[in-house]
């Protein structure tokens, strides 16, 4: 994994270079430079690491998530900030199962570092939201979820919503 500011230089070289070709008549290499150009800075937005962290979660691989994760030892200057969201929500994700309080804390520095995707905003709320019931403060959960409907537009959340809200007349 190449720091954040690496692969900004890394760009920069290769567009220069590319642009080098293009004035040398070598317009097929300076086309495919442009295009490894665009690699590094697509990479500079969405991690690779984090990329790879998404794959083994969907294979429902959490410890494998957790290698993944683990790779990176100083998220606050590897990583944009974002990235840096997405970081502590999946560790948020990965730890919700077995310390709910170490989940918590990495569920709201997340949603305090912003995640890009209102569908993944909506799912760490939920999850807060699910945190604040087994903590017994209703009030904190009944908004968490009002925030995560609100967000939820394609309405791909609504059945774990409804749930929530069953749980929590029973409280």
């Amino acid at each position: 994994m190449f720091n954040k500011n690496i692969k900004l230089v890394l760009a920069a070289a290769t567009i220069a270079y590319a642009i080098y070709q293009f004035i040398e008549n070598n317009i097929g290499n300076g086309i495919l430079l442009i295009l490894l150009a665009a690699v590094f800075i697509f990479l500079y937005f969405k991690n690779e690491i984090i990329l790879l962290a998404f794959l083994r979660l969907r294979k429902q691989d959490f410890p494998g998530a957790k290698k993944w994760l683990d790779k990176i030892s100083n998220p606050e200057s590897a990583l944009v900030q974002k990235q840096q969201g997405y970081y502590y929500y999946l560790h948020g994700l990965m730890v919700s199962q077995t310390n709910i309080s170490q989940a918590e804390k990495y569920f709201k520095k997340a949603i305090k570092l912003g995640l890009s995707m209102s569908q993944d905003l909506a799912m760490a709320k939920i999850n807060l939201a699910g945190i604040a019931m087994t903590k017994r403060r209703k009030r904190e959960a009944q908004l968490l979820l009002k925030e995560a409907k609100s967000l939820d537009k394609h309405g791909m959340l609504n059945d774990q919503i409804r749930m929530m809200k069953q749980q929590m007349k029973k409280i």
